[in-house]
């Protein structure tokens, strides 16, 4: 087996492991009025750990798994329902933040405060897109504004989510020269 091969081999095996850790994490939720998940810190540590091109191709991975039926999704949830549902626009926004995330490891390299400002736009992105969504689909008609969903979407989740970034970094440094 040639080099080209074996390498495109542990991209695949790479890609469909983070998948299956985001499906796994997405699994765990702490209850709360908008439930907590370990999604954010799936979709950062594969991040971290892959780098950003393989860590966008695991989060389109998890995702089409959703959308293929299976039960990836917060809740147990799969299908394209849970997409076009409150919360999908955060499924699309983890999306947006690993191109982001990508896209600035283009750019600023793999140094540390690199990775962590490539997260912080990603988690931004992220909140953007899901509570934009959330605004116009769950809310849309109520005569409840955007800052209502910011209050209700974002707020809560804002000192978590940095806690799961930095787990999901503090973890990557911990495995990394594992994943040579």
């Amino acid at each position: 087996m040639n080099k080209k091969t074996r390498k495109r081999i542990v991209d695949i095996v790479y890609t469909a492991v983070f998948a299956a850790v985001i499906a796994v994490c997405s699994l765990i939720t702490v209850p709360f009025a908008v439930p907590f998940t370990m999604q954010t810190f799936a979709v950062f540590f594969s991040l971290f750990a892959l780098g950003g091109r393989r860590g966008a191709f695991a989060v389109a991975a998890y995702i089409a798994l959703g959308l293929a039926g299976l039960p990836v999704f917060s809740g147990f949830t799969g299908g394209f329902a849970v997409l076009f549902g409150a919360t999908g626009g955060y499924i699309i926004g983890f999306l947006l933040a690993t191109l982001l995330f990508w896209l600035f490891e283009k750019i600023f390299g793999r140094k540390n405060l690199a990775l962590i400002f490539s997260a912080a736009l990603g988690m931004l992105a992220c909140y953007a897109a899901g509570t934009l969504w959330y605004a116009l689909v769950y809310m849309g008609g109520t005569g409840v504004g955007f800052a209502a969903a910011v209050a209700q979407c974002v707020l809560p989740f804002i000192l978590p989510d940095i806690a799961k970034i930095a787990l999901a970094f503090i973890l990557y440094k911990r495995v990394k020269k594992y994943m040579r």
